[in-house]
């Protein structure tokens, strides 16, 4: 597989991105194939840069949301930077920016401007709350779309909600941003003009959590909030093992649950016991039946309940921690790690989760700060002394 099989190869990016959402959807135009320039602040750059230093003195945030890109240092706010913006712009295909609200069209950055001057430009924003409504100004922070959206009222425990460990509304903004961008792409291969792709935070992750929304709405209750437990099935959620560590694992029906009594509990009477017989009677008397599932775990290792329970057919999982996902057997086996060049040396990170017949992903370099100011200048035709930063 060569670098001039991939499906983006001779797509230009601009990018005045900062944080996760919009560095994470260039991110994935550049692993397949997109240039992405990346203009980033002199000095400071993109302030993710700054979350961590938990890689080789870097930040966890930006070498994952950062590879395959040419970093562009410029001052946007000086006189000369807005010929440089053009400059970049005339041989664009795509401009992606996620700024804090209305600061693209002070600088005469936004859709309408950009597409009267560059009528084949996909220009994509994303933004909290979009540009009109009575949010338009209003800041948005991963945290506070979690909130604004819902998502933490589902999650946690019934005592306590909790966020999403990740950063899950700026993933579900960028992944609309990166597919609305692909979309746009193929819109204009047929009509020959550019278009606007709007992507918010807000709409994005409530997209995501439409199921519980619709639940609540035409149920009038929302669904509970159950830790990693199943509101509506048993047993489905988490086990201790004897030795401690938790598994997860649950039951789809009562074939199952015969399943589950002969060939994980070695009990196989039990099945017909009243109390547990259907899914319904199960969850009735949850408490009960956890405690008889502790009994039996309580002599076995992890790997001796996983055991049965694959030997039982029923679907399941340790409860991994970070450090045994990045030790993972599957990921080993299918050889999905790949080593990137960062600053600080280098890296191990996966592969993008779809994977192409014969175009591999590009797994570019992380760049540093600035790293292709230099080249850049010189090839929109100015010099170090011109470039406004």
């Amino acid at each position: 597989m060569t670098a001039a099989s991939r499906p983006l190869d001779g797509i230009t990016v601009v990018a005045l991105e900062h944080a996760i959402a919009a560095p994470f959807a260039s991110r994935q135009l550049a692993d397949l194939g997109a240039r992405v320039i990346k203009i980033e602040r002199p000095q400071a750059g993109d302030f993710a840069r700054g979350y961590d230093d938990t890689v080789h003195g870097q930040s966890s945030f930006f070498v994952w949301a950062n590879r395959g890109k040419e970093s562009l240092a410029l001052d946007t706010k000086a006189p000369g930077a807005p010929d440089v913006l053009r400059r970049l712009l005339a041989r664009a295909d795509v401009f992606i920016q996620n700024l804090a609200p209305g600061a693209a069209r002070r600088m005469g950055l936004d859709h309408e401007t950009l597409l009267a001057e560059f009528p084949r430009l996909i220009v994509c924003d994303i933004s909290g709350y979009g540009d009109d409504g009575p949010y338009r100004d209003k800041k948005a922070y991963d945290l506070l779309i979690q909130a604004a959206a819902g998502l933490i009222s589902l999650t946690g425990t019934p005592e306590a909600p909790a966020r999403t460990g990740i950063s899950i509304a700026d993933i579900a903004a960028g992944m609309y941003a990166y597919s609305g961008i692909l979309s746009a792409l193929i819109q204009r291969s047929r009509t020959g003009a550019g278009l606007r792709v709007e992507v918010t935070m807000l709409e994005a992750l409530t997209e995501w959590t439409a199921y519980a929304l619709n639940f609540a709405h035409y149920g009038g209750t929302p669904p509970a909030r159950n830790g990693v437990a199943h509101p509506a099935i048993a047993p489905y959620g988490q086990y201790l093992a004897g030795d401690g560590k938790p598994v997860i694992f649950g039951l789809q029906n009562d074939r199952e649950w015969r399943s589950f009594c002969a060939e994980v509990l070695l009990d196989p009477a039990l099945a017909d016991d009243e109390r547990y017989a259907t899914n319904v009677q199960r969850v009735r008397n949850r408490e009960a039946l956890d405690a008889r599932i502790a009994q039996c775990f309580a002599p076995l290792s992890r790997e001796e309940v996983l055991a049965r329970l694959d030997r039982g057919g029923i679907a399941n999982s340790a409860l991994n921690t970070m450090h045994e996902v990045w030790d993972h057997p599957q990921f080993a086996a299918r050889g999905r790690w790949r080593e990137v060049a960062t600053p600080g040396g280098p890296i191990q990170a996966l592969l993008p989760p779809a994977t192409l017949s014969g175009a591999a992903a590009a797994m570019g370099a992380v760049p540093a700060l600035g790293q292709h100011t230099a080249a850049i200048l010189a090839e929109l035709g100015l010099g170090d002394g011109e470039s406004a930063g």
